[in-house]
Order: C-alpha cells, then structure tokens, then sequence
C-alpha cells in the first residue's frame, strides 16, 4: 500500500511498529486527533517492550515482545539514542531542542530502563507530531512512573507553549496499599500541534449544577434561563442550556472492573466513556483519529460508533486479533454492523509464505507467527503463553454429540524451526493423549518431510460424532495457510467456547469465523 490518502479513505489497521509504519505510510499534516496509551515503565507484565531474551542478554540486543512492560538498555535502545542524536531514525531531522534534552536525560539516566523507555517514545513522538494537522491535539496516557519524564519530552517535541492540560484520571478499582497512600489515577497530557487547537466545548459540556451558587435562576430576553455572578461591577452570566466543561480531574469516569460488559480480557483496556471523552472533545465526525499503540482497539472502536475515520497501529498480533473481532462485533451510532474488507483493512499481516516466513524471523522467537497461524485455522484459539505450554499453541473446541459433554477437543502445535523431523509428530501425539484431546495439527513453517507424513499414519483416526473420521495428527504447512479451503480435515461443525462470557459455549458455525 503506498502512503495514506484522505481522497480514497479506507480506515486501517496496521500490525508493525508504529515508528516504521507513520513514517512509510502517514503523510504530514494528516491527522486531526492522536491518542496514545504507551507502555508505562511500570515494571509489570502487560504491554509491549524492549526486553532481551535470554540468548539475546549475553549480545545486549532487545527484542519487541508482547504483553510486557519491563525495559531493559540494549543494542536497539543504544542503536535508537544513536539514531536521535544524528536525526537518522525519523522522516524529518529531530529539532535540536530534542537532541539537547535526549543528551541531557542520558547523563542523568544513564543506560537505565527508565532511559531505555524514553529513547523508544522520541522518535515516536516526533513522528505523531510531523503527522498532526496545525489545528491537531495529541493526548498522551501514562501513569505518574513516567509522567514527568514524557512531560518534558512533549515540552520539547510540541512546544511549552502548545502545553494544554495534564488531566488526572482518577479511579477507585484494583487494590488499596498499607504503606502508601493508594495510587488510584493515570496522567493525561494534552499538547496542541499549535496555539489555534480544535476543541468542541459543546460536544463535552456537563449539565450545569446551578444549586452550588446559591443565586436565583433568571431569565434573559430571549428567554433563556440563567443565573447571574457580578465582579468589580461586571455582570457575567451562566446558561442553564450550556453546560459546563470537566476540570481537568477526571472522577466520573471509572476504570473497567472485571464483570465490565464491555471488558474483552486485555489487561491495560480503558473504558469507551473515557475515549469518548478525549475524542468528542477535540474532534467532528468525518475527521481522522490515530492510535499508535492501539492495544485491544478501544480508541477505533469509539471513533467507530462516534463517525470518525481512524488509524490504529500495534505491534503484538493478539492486539490485532483482539481489534479486529471487536470491530466485527459492534455497531455504529447508526446501527451499521461492521464487515471486515468492507469498512476497515488490516495491512502489514502476511499475505504469502515470504510474509510468514519474515514474520517467524522478525521477532526472533518465532511467537508472533505462530500466534498468527494458529489464529488461521477455522475455529481455533490461540495461546497467549509463550513458555511453559506442554507444546500447546492452540486449540479447538467443538461439537460432539458421541461425547458424554457434547465437547470435544483439538490441539495445534506451531514449529518455526527451519528443520522438521517426524519426533515433531511423536512429540504433538503425546501432547494430544496427555491433553486429553480427539486430534492434533502439527503447523510448520516448512513443508513436512516423508518421514512425518509417515509417523502421522501410525496413529489411529478418531471418529467424530460417531461416523466421521478425523485424522489422529495433520500436518499443516505455512504455504498450506493461503490455501481455500484449508486442506484439513476438521469437524463440521466447530464451536468455540465465548471469550466474552467465560465458561459459557456458543455454537458457531466455522465459515462463520474471519480467518
């Protein structure tokens, strides 16, 4: 795809690394809206990191995983200040006022995680900023770890003259401390392209509260109703039909609990009414809103239903996949029920074995693609583990009317090695009886050898539903994944147990299931 237009408007969804992808694909001045919930440099376990693997530690290299927030100073962070400091790493040459404040975070810092954090956010921030429309704003969501520290970024990238407000998001859910006083809101700041910032008072407006002034209710000659605030002799009135802004603490909006209905199981998702907040307050319907960490989708899915046109990125396929069925499920304000390929695309997901083969390698330990296989296969549902899975990256559950439950069972096992060899099949065949499953898919990289496909015949076929046998282990190859149909043989009719409704089954038919 070359670089996005606004005259042949398709809203997209990219997979990759947003620094690469606003870069390659968002021209200047194009967006009217950024919102961006970053990893924090929290320490804990969630979101999207450099973090060395262990064969990597040794070598100083760091690696892009998912679902972590730990970051640890290696050769990409050291590479990325590098680049900051020469102005190689983004589109336009880094302001100097950048460079000064990076050098100067790097004599404090040193090669600390909190530095390494911050060397990934510059060049970030300064492609948001080159991508911003002069009337944009930039809503930047962090928590009090790092909050000062992207304070002084955003005063370097956007200007301090272009600073707006540091919103406070205070909330009431998660856990309480006995030893500090419980820190219950994350940090919002808000910085505009320019001094002339878009804001729409009227779409964010609360009704107004007019027992607090103690003043009579009047009404004006044109029939509105009002009270009336006099200071050193100057009369200023306040309409009952206006409404007033939110200061700039946040109280009424609460952080998702765990039975939230709009709760999808990602660990850093933020309430709609909070999205819904931010983008009616600095966007219209029709303009563009852009997530470069977009997570598990809450930003598109809002300016989805609100009519707005949207850019999301994330780096972690499980984001992707998460993003995709959320779009599919909801409706617009209008009703409009949303149809992958018609109302949104997905770039930069393999689209040929080249494209899978580059995935496997792209991140080292192979998780990404084999998250993305197995999320191939009608009905299945991949494994967020990355260790410690007994050789389970997937699995598909479905009906069985034979089964004493009406439940059975499959399990995938994704293998990116270059080098295949038939003790793969021995091995998904014990994992199959040790799981208590009906049948096994072995799913390759590579095209299986003679001896696999012989060490697959040894096995018994199961028989589903009493009169159709399915074979003990399938092999599968990354090059079999682009085929239509799919050359498996599976249940005819799978069912998939409901993420949204926990333990609850839900039958689906699987050409109902977007591969």
């Amino acid at each position: 795809m070359t670089e996005h237009s606004s005259e042949s408007w398709k809203d997209t969804l990219y997979f990759g690394d947003n620094l690469d992808i606003l870069k390659k694909y968002i021209p200047d001045d194009f967006v009217d809206l950024v919102y961006i919930d970053p990893p924090f440099n929290s320490g804990a376990t969630y979101n999207v990191l450099f973090k060395p693997t262990a064969e990597q530690a040794s070598k100083e290299t760091a690696q892009i995983q998912a679902f972590e927030d730990t970051w640890t100073w290696g050769a990409e962070a050291a590479a990325t200040y590098r680049g900051i400091i020469d102005g190689s790493i983004t589109k336009d040459p880094i302001p100097a006022e950048v460079v000064t404040l990076t050098g100067a975070l790097f004599s404090f810092l040193k090669t600390s995680s909190m530095m390494a954090y911050l060397v990934m956010m510059i060049p970030r921030l300064v492609e948001l900023r080159r991508v911003l429309k002069p009337k944009g704003t930039i809503y930047v969501h962090c928590d009090p770890t790092a909050s000062h520290y992207l304070k002084l970024l955003m005063d370097a990238v956007f200007g301090v003259r272009n600073y707006l407000n540091e919103v406070a998001w205070c909330y009431e859910t998660g856990g309480r401390s006995k030893t500090s006083f419980p820190r219950k809101h994350d940090t919002i700041l808000r910085y505009g392209r320019s001094a002339q910032v878009a804001f729409y008072y009227n779409n964010v407006a609360l009704p107004r509260d007019f027992s607090t002034m103690h003043e009579t209710v009047l009404t004006d000659e044109n029939g509105r109703l009002y009270q009336r605030n006099v200071k050193n002799g100057k009369e200023y009135r306040y309409y009952v039909d206006q409404g007033v802004l939110p200061n700039d603490w946040w109280a009424d909006i609460q952080a998702l609990n765990p039975a939230a209905k709009e709760r999808l199981g990602y660990p850093t998702q933020k309430p709609e009414a909070l999205l819904q907040r931010i983008i009616n307050a600095s966007s219209n319907p029709g303009d563009i809103v852009l997530d470069a960490f977009a997570g598990c989708g809450t930003t598109t899915a809002v300016a989805q239903k609100l009519g707005r046109r949207w850019i999301g990125i994330d780096i972690a396929i499980p984001a992707i996949d998460v993003i995709v069925k959320r779009l599919e499920s909801s409706t617009t304000e209008q009703g409009r029920h949303l149809e992958e390929g018609v109302d949104f695309e997905v770039i930069g997901m393999p689209r040929d074995v080249a494209g899978a083969e580059a995935l496997a390698r792209q991140y080292g330990d192979g998780w990404q693609f084999q998250y993305w296989a197995v999320t191939r296969i009608p009905g299945a549902l991949g494994n967020i583990k990355k260790t410690g899975d007994g050789g389970v990256d997937g699995t598909i559950s479905f009906w069985d009317t034979s089964k004493k439950n009406n439940l059975g069972k499959a399990i995938i096992s994704v293998k990116s090695n270059k080098v295949v060899t038939p003790s793969m099949v021995h091995d998904l065949h014990g994992a199959v009886v040790a799981n208590g499953a009906d049948f096994g898919i072995l799913l390759m990289l590579e095209e299986p050898t003679k001896g696999m496909r012989t060490e697959a015949l040894k096995y018994e076929a199961y028989r589903y539903n009493g009169k159709m046998d399915i074979p003990m282990i399938q092999l599968l190859s990354a090059a079999d994944l682009f085929k239509k149909p799919l050359p498996l043989v599976l249940p005819a009719e799978n069912m998939v147990i409901d993420r949204k409704k926990g333990d609850s089954v839900k039958v689906v038919s699987h050409e109902e299931l977007p591969l």
